[in-house]
């Protein structure tokens, strides 16, 4: 095991920033991408971070998210006044909007204006600042109960509903501006043009953030932190490693090696895929693991899906240790850096982060030990799964890597509910390797965000099947649709393909007899069913 001292990562700052505030809005996450698709950094900050913590990471703007709360309600968010007085640009959105309104003396109430969903927009300054270039008429999308009645002093209003009089404001002199619906959702039909017209305009920045920025500050970043020592890097098949491993690779060379754990929770041909197309794109140190019989030992009697994810997690760091021994034992350097593939989203859901730390717990797999030492290295901790992925075609990897459809850490062990074993494993392996085949001959790869095929192995049910009775296992289809896996709903597939896919998996995999689809969003339901 490593006892290297962590040190902090290089802080590698897109001098470019936009900081998006979260007022607890459930589009915060995607102001922060669509600000990115603009080709502008982006980062995501809590609504109590004090305003001198913002200004001292020198944004080049900031915007104000939505949120549920009233303005002017015991509790509500706050912002001190000296974020609009500091000479940065600054746009609100809903309520963000309401609350730069209130701040700087204008009048939010609740006069029973209450919008929600698609709303028309009139455009009385067509040559304003966000306006210029769209139509004076133009759908939005609204989701509020109070309303802004006058702007602030200085503002000029420039948009209006039908029953909201001040829609959006813009302050050209201290470059403050608002709109009062949601520009960043996609029904919003002029919402980016709005946004970009902001960064752009409002605020004067350049369009120059790009993958191969990334991998270029990535690049010089990683030779910093790791230096002359040797890193490892635990391969599992998904996207977020494969990139991560490539980018090491490109800054570092031999100085890397991957790991790969086969522990025989993998999809059909998926172990086969990293050791062969993997390697051939990158040609990168793979070292592979067959720890299939292990794995099956410490899951033995275990339904418990918590349960199984720890023991998953502990099995795999223990084996893992181990790999490091070994390549220590062959090549000598000590290895002193573990590669992560943590996205952004994960940062932000997990309340931040400091980018370097000793290992507590793994996103993916979950109930890691407490006792690691490795330090880690993230290149993609400032980046969302879209990004990811170019990031990896940037880098040369085989477009099967690149689109490959997410997949948990712990792998089927938390598909199948109830106890994993060998013949569950083949059976869902089979059923799943069906339902992936007829979703591409259909076309739908890049339709859906994934879909989990669940084995639910503790529960059987009666079926006919060659004019005999049968009582085998149900499998479960989960297609969802989703941007960034915060929220979900349900893929609408075309019922022919459904029936394609029920008809092989009953056909072909013995011990089904059942094929049912899951039509439940997230929330309620999460995405994985453990």
């Amino acid at each position: 095991m490593s006892s290297a001292t962590p040190a902090a990562a290089p802080d590698v700052t897109n001098p470019d920033v936009v900081l998006v505030v979260d007022f607890g809005a459930q589009y915060a996450q995607l102001i922060a991408r669509r600000v990115r698709e603009a080709r502008v950094y982006s980062e995501i900050v809590p609504s109590t971070m004090p305003v001198a913590e913002m200004l001292a990471k020198n944004p080049k703007a900031i915007i104000l998210s939505g949120g549920p709360s009233s303005v002017y309600a015991e509790g509500a968010p706050r912002l001190d006044r000296a974020l609009f007085e500091a000479g940065v640009p600054v746009f609100g959105m809903c309520y963000g909007f309401q609350l730069m309104a209130q701040t700087l003396g204008g009048t939010v109430d609740d006069n029973g204006a209450r919008e929600y969903g698609r709303t028309q927009l009139h455009v009385s300054r067509a040559g304003s600042t966000l306006f210029e270039g769209t139509p004076v008429e133009q759908s939005v999308w609204m989701s509020h109960g109070d309303a802004c009645s006058a702007a602030p002093e200085g503002f000029a209003v420039t948009a209006s509903t039908d029953v909201v009089p001040v829609a959006a404001f813009e302050n050209d002199e201290k470059k403050l501006y608002g709109v009062q619906y949601h520009p960043e959702v996609l029904h919003s039909t002029h919402g980016q043009q709005i946004l970009e017209h902001f960064l752009y305009r409002g605020a004067g920045i350049e369009p120059s953030w790009t993958t191969g920025n990334v991998i270029e500050e990535q690049v010089a970043a990683i030779r910093a932190q790791v230096g002359d020592k040797r890193a490892v890097c635990g391969l599992s098949g998904g996207v977020d490693s494969a990139v991560a491993a490539a980018l090491v690779q490109k800054a570092i060379g031999s100085q890397l090696t991957c790991v790969y754990v086969d522990h025989g929770l993998m999809r059909k041909g998926e172990t086969e895929q990293v050791e062969k197309d993997f390697v051939a794109s990158t040609g990168v140190n793979l070292k592979v693991v067959d720890a299939q019989e292990r794995f099956l030992t410490a899951l033995a009697g275990v339904s418990d899906p918590e349960t199984k994810r720890k023991i998953i997690g502990r099995e795999f760091i223990r084996v893992f240790e181990q790999a490091q021994l070994e390549i220590l034992q062959e090549e000598g350097p000590e290895v002193a850096f573990l590669v992560q593939g943590t996205l952004y989203p994960d940062i932000v859901e997990s309340g931040g982060g400091t980018g370097t730390a000793n290992i507590k717990s793994h996103h993916n797999v979950g109930g890691l030990p407490d006792d690691i030492e490795f330090e880690l290295v993230e290149p993609l901790r400032q980046l969302f799964k879209d990004e990811v992925r170019m990031v990896g075609q940037e880098l040369g990897l085989p477009e099967e890597i690149v689109q490959r459809q997410p997949f948990p850490g712990p792998g089927l062990g938390i598909r199948i509910v109830g106890e994993v074993t060998k013949e569950r494993l083949d059976l869902l392996r089979e059923a799943d390797a069906i339902a992936r085949e007829e979703l591409t001959a259909a076309g739908l790869d890049r339709e859906i965000w994934q879909c989990p095929v669940v084995l639910l192995a503790d529960v059987r049910s009666v079926g006919v099947q060659g004019d005999g009775r049968t009582y085998g296992h149900p499998i479960v289809l989960r297609p969802v649709s989703s941007e960034d896996a915060m929220t979900a709903d349900w893929s609408r597939l075309p019922y022919d393909v459904l029936a394609k896919i029920s008809t092989r998996i009953t056909n072909e995999v013995a011990d089904v007899n059942r094929v049912v689809l899951d039509v439940t969003s997230k929330p309620p339901g999460t995405i994985e069913w453990e």
